[in-house]
C-alpha cells in the first residue's frame, strides 16, 4: 500500500487529462466570444484571441514568479507535497471563475482573475517542480532518470486521450465539458491531499539526492549558463508557438471543429510519447547532446510545416 500512495503518476495523469479537458473549452469560448465582438471576422478574432490569451499568460506567470519563495519556504517545512496541492486549488478556482463566465453576465476580462489565482497558488511551474521532487524521492537513485521518463510517458498518453475526448465531450455541450475538467481536477487535487504522501521520510538517511561529480571539479557554469539560456529560448517559442496554433486551426482554411481540434492536441501530446521511446532506444547511441539538438530540429520543423498547412492531413505530419 505504501508504494501505491507515494506514486505521483495518478496525480499527472488526472491533471493532464482535467487541463486538457479545461484548455479546449476556454479556447473555444474565447474564440466564440471574439467573434461575436468583430461580428464574424476571423482574422479579426485570432487576433483578439491572441491578444487576450498573451495577456493571461502574463499575467500567471508574473503572479507564479512572486509565489515562488512563499511556497519554497512552506514546502522546505512540510514536504514538496505542497507544491502540488498549492497549484492543483489554484487551478480548479481558475477553472470555476469559466464557469461563472458562461453563466453569468460578465465581462471577459473576469477570466485574468483566474489566471491571476492559478499563477499566485505556484501554476505549472510548481506542479512540475513537486512532481520532480515527489518522483525523484520515491525512486531509487540509480532509476530516477528512468522513473522521471515514466512520468513524462504518462503525461504524454493523458494528453493523447484528454485531446481525443475533449473535442467529442465539447460537442455534447461546453458546460459539460468543463464541469468534467472541474471534477477530474478535484480528483486530482484529493489524491494529492488525502492519498498522496511524501516519501522523503522513506528516503534513506545515508543515500543522497544529488552525488558528488567523480572529479571533484566545480560546475562549468558557462556550460550550465548556456543549456539554460536555450531551455529558456525553446520554451518561449514553443509556448507562443502553441498558443497561435490553438486559434490558427479554429480559422480558415482548416476551420476546424472541437474534435478535429481535439485531435490536434492529441498529435500534439503524441510528441511525449515519441520522446519517450527516442530516449530509450537511441540514448545510448547518440547521447543527450545530439539528442537534444535532434529534438529542437524535428520541433521546428514541424512548427514551419504546419504555418503553410492548408490541409488537415498536412498539420499532422
Amino acid at each position: 500500500m505504501g508504494a501505491i500512495l507515494t506514486l505521483v503518476e495518478p496525480v499527472v495523469v488526472l491533471n493532464k487529462l482535467g487541463t486538457s479537458f479545461f484548455e479546449m473549452a476556454l479556447t473555444q469560448t474565447i474564440y466564440n466570444q471574439s467573434l461575436k465582438t468583430t461580428e464574424g471576422d476571423s482574422d479579426g478574432a485570432q487576433a483578439l484571441s491572441s491578444r487576450f490569451l498573451l495577456i493571461q499568460s502574463v499575467l500567471s506567470s508574473v503572479a507564479a514568479m512572486l509565489s515562488i519563495i512563499p511556497l519554497s519556504r512552506m514546502a522546505d517545512r512540510y514536504g514538496p507535497k505542497v507544491f502540488l496541492v498549492a497549484s492543483q486549488m489554484g487551478s480548479v478556482l481558475g477553472m470555476f471563475m469559466l464557469v461563472i463566465f458562461m453563466y453569468c453576465e460578465v465581462p471577459l476580462e473576469l477570466l485574468y482573475l483566474g489566471s491571476l489565482l492559478h499563477g499566485l497558488s505556484g501554476g505549472g511551474p510548481m506542479f512540475w517542480a513537486g512532481v520532480a521532487a515527489l518522483a525523484s524521492l520515491s525512486s531509487e537513485q540509480g532509476k530516477r532518470t528512468l522513473k522521471l521518463n515514466i512520468v513524462d510517458f504518462c503525461f504524454g498518453v493523458a494528453g493523447v486521450v484528454g485531446g481525443l475526448l475533449s473535442g467529442y465531450l465539447y460537442q455534447m455541450g461546453p458546460s459539460i465539458l468543463l464541469l468534467t475538467a472541474i471534477m477530474v481536477s478535484i480528483v486530482a487535487l484529493l489524491y494529492s491531499v488525502f492519498a498522496l504522501t511524501d516519501s522523503i521520510s522513506s528516503l534513506s538517511e545515508s543515500e543522497p539526492l544529488l552525488t558528488e561529480s567523480e572529479s571533484g571539479k566545480t560546475m562549468d557554469r558557462v556550460s550550465v549558463g548556456m543549456l539554460m539560456t536555450a531551455m529558456v529560448l525553446f520554451m518561449l517559442g514553443m509556448v507562443g508557438a502553441e498558443n497561435v496554433l490553438q486559434l490558427f486551426v479554429l480559422k480558415p482554411p482548416l476551420s476546424w471543429d472541437s474534435v478535429w481540434a481535439g485531435y490536434g492536441r492529441a498529435a500534439t501530446s503524441a510528441m511525449y510519447l515519441s520522446s519517450f521511446l527516442g530516449v530509450l532506444c537511441l540514448f545510448n547511441v547518440l547521447g543527450d547532446t545530439a539528442l537534444t539538438l535532434l529534438g529542437i530540429v524535428s520541433n521546428c520543423t514541424g512548427m514551419a510545416i504546419m504555418a503553410f498547412a492548408i490541409e488537415s492531413w498536412v498539420y499532422f505530419l
